[in-house]
């Protein structure tokens, strides 16, 4: 199981790590892969669903938001305006480690695509309102576990082990049913609006620890679900490239650094602790983001580790 860590307790030393991994790779020639090793496992690939297993009771809208940040990653929505960056340009990085991998040699996984799937509710907490990493398995193994990703999304009222003391969000697998020796990738991330919003919901709140900076307006006015989205997208681009704990990592494999987490803390040009780098801005609502997406939707996405530039990969 691979944690998403707090970015703010962690962003000074994951900050200079990045930094310092980017010189080295700079320094060594032909070696563009410095930060993050590829282990010669397997990467997600083919035709994948997302389920979504919702825990606990969320609203039709931001039942509404998930969903078109999931529905955004596979196609560029009409209502993006032209040559802006959009949430499946930010996806498209992924592509680059497949390509590094060699996966493009093998068209039978030479590339990922992401669709929305079953949405499946919980709304009245089945197994109660205080969480093991158990009973999350539990609950992603009720989704489907062939050609998917099983998403458990918590509701703020929900606790989760280790979520507001170590961890935001995590991803990993389990046991699949039928064949032996199947297994399917799964993530769990858990709202923080009213648990946990300065490690978990920055830069739409004030962080706990670390440099203090202006609270951003969440682009979606919605604390909780926007800082769930920015975990997703981390955690997802993690399940893509290091789905069965053998892919593209760095560090120990039980807290390794992947593809979004290579870049702690970066959303825009210029960033650096305790700020979140030069955004766009809704004229309209104030809200801070870097993506468009499906019906209209502004996004605020995490930059991801760029293996051909050895750099983390930012849209604005």
């Amino acid at each position: 199981m691979y944690s998403l860590v707090f970015k703010l307790f962690l962003v000074l030393s994951l900050f200079q790590i990045c930094v310092s991994g980017r010189k080295l790779a700079e320094e060594e020639e032909g070696n563009q892969f410095q930060l993050l090793k590829y282990h010669k496992g397997a990467l997600l690939s083919g035709k994948i669903s997302v389920n979504i297993i919702w825990y606990g009771k969320f609203k039709p809208s931001q039942r509404a938001i998930i969903s078109d940040f999931i529905t955004s990653l596979s196609s560029h929505s009409k209502s993006t305006p032209l040559n802006q960056p959009s949430v499946a340009t930010w996806w498209k990085t992924t592509e680059k480690y497949y390509k590094l991998a060699g996966a493009d040699k093998n068209p039978s996984s030479s590339s990922l695509s992401l669709t929305l799937g079953k949405h499946i509710l919980d709304e009245n907490c089945s197994l109660g309102k205080s969480l093991t990493d158990r009973e999350i398995r539990k609950l992603a193994s009720k989704g489907d576990q062939h050609d998917a990703v099983n998403v458990v999304l918590t509701s703020a009222d929900v606790a989760v082990q280790g979520f507001g003391m170590s961890r935001c969000g995590t991803h990993g697998y389990a046991p699949g049913l039928g064949k032996r020796g199947t297994k399917f990738a799964y993530i769990w991330v858990g709202n923080s609006e009213t648990q946990c919003p300065g490690q978990c919901a920055w830069p739409f709140h004030a962080p706990v620890y670390g440099p203090q900076s202006p609270v951003l307006v969440a682009p979606n006015n919605d604390v909780g679900i926007d800082g769930m989205v920015i975990n997703l997208a981390s955690l997802l681009a993690g399940t893509a490239t290091n789905p069965f704990g053998n892919g593209y990592y760095q560090g120990p494999q039980t807290a390794p650094l992947e593809a979004a987490s290579a870049c702690p803390g970066v959303y825009g040009k210029g960033a650096y602790p305790g700020y979140a780098g030069n955004l766009l801005v809704d004229t309209t609502t104030g809200g801070s983001f870097n993506a468009y997406g499906a019906n209209g939707r502004k996004f605020l996405l995490p930059a991801l580790y760029d293996p051909t530039k050895s750099a983390c990969s930012t849209m604005v």
